[in-house]
């Protein structure tokens, strides 16, 4: 029994430990490396005896390895759920083996070889407490991404306080045990032993989720900072169009009395100075033009801008874009859609290799109530796409206006496409509740 309580669980344990460890850090690892780890336990194990401190030392210390060396993660989230998988399983197995232990010195009447045996084999029961645990951590906690980053140690100094400040009240109070006058062993602290070992879960349960909360909130505020500059930069082209506009009504404004001049110019035989006036205009005229049109002023500007960028970048690009202008879909919408899309599309054609055809294609229509926008061009074609804050920001415009937006690859092809309903016209929808009434 020996054997089995020791050896055979003791690895099992090992292999938990070290699945839920990579798991922690969204890394998969070939199956060999769980064998590896394993045997690696059980020499350590069998070849240095250690007492309960120093085998929980040894095991977080064999865990950080793994994950630096194997894994190959940085230290500090690698430490972190080193320290924390060995927590969870050690306050699994001291919450039931203290319940065991209660539950036993009640025990003295039954046969102690049979109740000795049945409670050593309900103990290894707590791997499946540990494993829930295990579960529960994953499927809530893990925030792999922005741990590696700030606030590591505001979560690594309490995890290893109740680490240290549990083993040092478990070897305490477990000395505190004394012998009666038949010489029976008396147990007297198993039961602050479990309600210790109960507040040490929930202590690190608490501690896990005040640290998720505290992500969420630096993730918020972080989006919230991209989103004011986005919108800045968003006014910015709204008034660049202003301005355009009132450039092109005072050249439309004062058109008339330009074909005057060039008309008495040329009825005086001053044809020469008639073409370089009529120069004059052209030159204008290309300043009040915009590199691409669609129909819409300040998207013109945008996507100008936008792709000008690419265009110095050496990333072929093409658009053939028209949006109905005026609509009543907001011009600042469109502009978080193109911008968005556009910086994700230049941000993967520069992370390409120089030899790789680089392009990114703008196309879009209305057709009826819809409107359909897409974005395609070339990327690396390999890894998962990640949804940031780029795309939350174009998927809340398209339910905004009860669209949708969809993502396709297909080897080094990238496409983004939003759909959108344009909103009827409040006059028109009035209508027709007074038409449906009556």
């Amino acid at each position: 029994m020996d054997f089995f309580n020791k050896d055979v669980m003791g690895s099992l344990q090992a292999f938990t430990g070290f699945h839920f460890f990579t798991r922690l850090l969204q890394h998969k690892v070939k199956s060999y490396n769980y064998f590896l780890f394993t045997t690696t336990w059980f020499i350590i194990m069998k070849v240095i005896l250690v007492d309960r401190i120093m085998e929980l030392l040894v095991f977080v210390l064999l865990l950080a390895a793994s994950g630096i060396f194997i894994c190959r993660t940085d230290w500090k989230p690698v430490i972190l759920y080193a320290v924390l998988c060995v927590e969870v399983m050690q306050l699994s197995y001291g919450i039931v083996n203290s319940l065991l232990s209660i539950l036993y010195s009640l025990m003295f009447f039954f046969n102690q070889k049979v109740v000795g045996f049945v409670f050593m084999v309900l103990g290894n029961s707590a791997l499946l407490l540990a494993m829930f645990c295990y579960r529960l951590v994953c499927q809530y906690f893990s925030y792999y991404e922005t741990i590696e980053k700030k606030y590591v140690f505001m979560v690594f100094i309490p995890l290893l306080m109740i680490f240290f400040m549990g083993e040092y009240i478990n070897f305490i109070m477990y000395h505190l045990n004394f012998m009666d006058n038949s010489g029976v062993i008396v147990y007297t602290t198993y039961y602050p032993m479990f309600v210790i070992q109960l507040f040490g879960m929930a202590s690190l349960f608490c501690i896990l989720s005040a640290y998720k909360k505290l992500l969420q909130n630096f993730l918020l505020s972080t989006e919230l900072s991209l989103l004011e500059q986005e919108e800045q930069s968003l006014n910015q082209y709204v008034e660049e169009a202003k301005a355009h506009y009132e450039k092109t009504k005072s050249f439309r404004h004062d058109i008339k009395n330009h074909i005057t001049i060039i008309r008495e110019l040329l009825q005086r035989g001053k044809t020469r100075q008639a073409l370089n006036y009529i120069g004059d205009m052209e030159d204008m005229t290309e300043e009040l033009s915009f590199s691409y049109s669609t129909d819409n002023p300040v998207v013109d500007i945008l996507i100008g801008n936008k792709l000008g960028i690419a265009k110095r970048m050496g990333i072929d690009v093409s658009c053939q874009l028209i949006l109905p202008y005026p609509c009543l879909v907001r011009d600042i919408d469109f502009c978080i859609i193109l911008s968005n899309g556009l910086d994700n599309a230049i941000h993967a054609c520069r992370n390409m290799d120089e030899d790789e055809e680089k392009y990114i294609r703008l196309t879009g229509h209305k057709q009826g109530d819809f409107i359909l926008l897409e974005i395609e061009n070339s990327f690396q074609g390999n890894g998962l796409i990640q949804q940031g804050t780029g795309l939350s920001n174009i998927k809340a415009v398209a339910e905004k206006y009860h669209g949708a937006m969809s993502i396709k690859t297909q080897r080094t092809i990238f496409v983004l496409s939003v759909l959108l309903i344009i909103p009827q016209h409040p006059e028109r929808d009035s209508v027709k509740m007074n038409q449906s009434s009556t």
